[in-house]
This record gives C-alpha cells, structure tokens and sequence, in this order.
C-alpha cells in the first residue's frame, strides 16, 4: 500500500472512531467472503463492517484518543463494526451470526468513548431494540391519550349531573324554607283565637252578673 493511501486509510479510520455511536472488533479468520457477505447485509445499513489492517488501525484509534480502549485487541485478522445506528441492533447481529458462524469472534469494543466486553456486548444483544422500544412509548402513550379522551368526554355529562344536583337541592330548600314561614303565621291566628275566646267567657260572666239586679 502506497504512503498516499496508508495516510487515506488512518484518516478514514480516525474519522468513523470519532464519528460512530460504537465500534465492535472481531476476528474473522476462517470465513468466506460470501459468509462476509452475509454478515454484512445482517448488521443493516447504518452499520459498516470493514476489515482492516491492525497497524493503521492501531494508529487511527491513537489519534481519535481511543487507543486505550482497543489496547490487546488488534491481533490476527482484524474486521470492525462501526455503528452509527441503532447499537443494540448491531450487537443482535453479530452475536447472532457468530452463533451460526463460530468463525466469528467478538473480541471487544467501544461504546460512547468506553471499552466493552464480549459480554457486555452479548448484553446488549438482549436488549429490545430502538424501534421496538419506540413502538411500546407510542403504544403507552396512544392509551394514555385514550384515556385523558375519555375523561374530557365525561366532563359534559358530570358537568349536567352536577348542576341539576345543585338545582334539587336549592329546590328542596325553598320547599323547606317556605313551610317554615307559613307555620310561623298560623301562631298568631291561633293566639287570637284564644283570646278571643277568653273575651268572650269574660262578657257572658259579666252578663251573668247583671241579669240579678233586673
């Protein structure tokens, strides 16, 4: 390889370090460049599985910083996933191809500017993806809305409810204010008509009286 296209490649490398959400090396020995094929369709398209060359490679993460990170890992025959998608997505892949390919082996990575294991990325395999992950917040929130739907249709009919409550029972209070009154102007009457009938006892006695001296 030329000067010209060693500096080319180191560039291009140092740029996918800085720019990938992660970066998962493998080795590859022993599988076919149609099995490569494979791999690579599996990984979908925002992530790029590129084989490379471990001395370039080594100096690229140098200049990206991230050579700490991939310190032990670039032995042998040396491919990396650059990711720029979904992570989790990209880990489903390659542990799924390494199950059916044993060629395969995860070796480590980096994910957000750290170091990964071949564990941690297998943990990451297990995860729900980002698209099914959006799915179930869209789904929460669908019947989050229904239900605040719900609710606001309600609203009316309590609304009703609450209002011929509050006019029955101001109903029943003039009902009730209005015997009330009326059983306060009956007393007097009757008073009077006691009276009356006192006066009256009063002047027959008086009379009584009287009738002697004729």
């Amino acid at each position: 390889m030329a000067r010209a296209e060693k500096v080319a490649a180191v560039a291009e490398l140092t740029e996918r370090f800085q720019t990938s959400a992660g970066a998962v090396l493998t080795e590859y020995r022993g599988l076919t460049v149609a099995q490569l094929a494979e791999l690579r369709g599996s990984l979908g398209e925002h992530t790029t599985y590129a084989v490379v060359k471990n001395t370039l490679t080594k100096i690229a993460a140098t200049e990206a910083g991230v050579s700490d990170q991939l310190d032990g890992l670039l032995t042998g025959p040396s491919a990396i996933a650059f990711v720029e998608g979904d992570v989790v997505e990209a880990a489903k892949g390659l542990r799924d191809f390494s199950r059916a390919n044993p060629f395969l082996v995860i070796k480590g990575g980096i994910l957000d500017g750290k170091a990964i294991t071949p564990e941690e990325i297998s943990r990451l395999a297990d995860l729900e993806s980002r698209e099914v992950l959006l799915a179930r917040l869209a789904g929460a929130m669908k019947a989050s809305m229904s239900g605040a739907a719900a609710v606001l249709a309600a609203l009316p009919t309590q609304m009703a409810q609450l209002a011929e409550a509050l006019r029955a029972k101001r109903a029943a209070e003039a009902v009730a204010e209005g015997v009330a009154a009326d059983g306060g102007a009956e007393a007097p009457a009757d008073g009077a008509a006691a009276d009356g009938a006192a006066d009256g006892g009063t002047e027959s006695a008086a009379d009584g009286a009287d009738a002697p001296e004729a």
